[in-house]
């Protein structure tokens, strides 16, 4: 895919959504990360439906602490893993009281210190806590790129890498939004939407269906 269709493509993905954001639900960098960590296979509607209950009665890490594991699998035990989810939102949460005075850090090494926060979580909290031009690979993410040629890349990493390379700064923050809403309601796995795309004219997917 040439740089020339890939900035139609962007270009035309900003004019239908010009101001994307994440589908989990919060109001604070704490919130969003614990939300970020909750999501690992699981819906953003079913951690949103869970964090409901759970931001109202906690939604910095003190509070957190004083609810505790029980307290914290009371209100997510709808979540798959929800077991080892409760116990990494506690440590995650401590750390972030023994450490950084009770903040979520804008720092990509020390947000990747905490438990159960990797790399692509890591991406989503400085991306869109901080408006940092990160670009979070998740599996809509990968095969979206793959699928429309845009960055192809055998893993998560090789992907990112083609990303933050082609995608001009203008896009940077807000594309890993408009791929992930592209994968998961109109590129969707088992039978994309093409008839209905609006970059379908642009995209390199060789199977297209109607």
């Amino acid at each position: 895919m040439n740089q020339q269709k890939r900035i139609e493509i962007l270009s035309r993905l900003r004019a239908a959504n010009p101001h994307p954001t994440t589908e989990l639900h919060f109001s604070n960098p704490y919130e969003l990360l614990i939300a970020v960590l909750l999501s690992a296979q699981a819906t953003d509607v079913g951690v949103n439906k869970a964090t409901k209950g759970l931001f109202a009665a906690a939604n910095n890490p003190q509070d957190m602490l004083a609810l505790g594991v029980d307290g914290v699998k009371q209100h997510i035990k709808t979540i798959g893993l929800f077991n080892t989810k409760a116990e990494n939102v506690i440590k995650t949460s401590q750390i972030l009281v023994d450490k950084h005075q009770g903040q979520v850090p804008e720092n990509r090494e020390a947000l990747e210190a905490l438990p159960g926060v990797g790399r692509k979580t890591a991406n989503v909290v400085l991306n869109t806590a901080f408006g940092w031009p990160t670009i979070a690979v998740d599996t809509h993410i990968f095969r979206v790129s793959n699928r429309m040629n845009f960055a192809p890349g055998k893993n998560v990493d090789e992907v990112e890498a083609k990303l933050l390379k082609v995608v001009p700064t203008e896009f940077k923050i807000d594309v890993h939004h408009w791929l992930i809403l592209h994968g998961r309601y109109t590129c969707i796995a088992r039978k994309p939407k093409c008839g209905s795309c609006l970059i379908e004219d642009l995209c390199e997917f060789k199977q297209k269906v109607d």
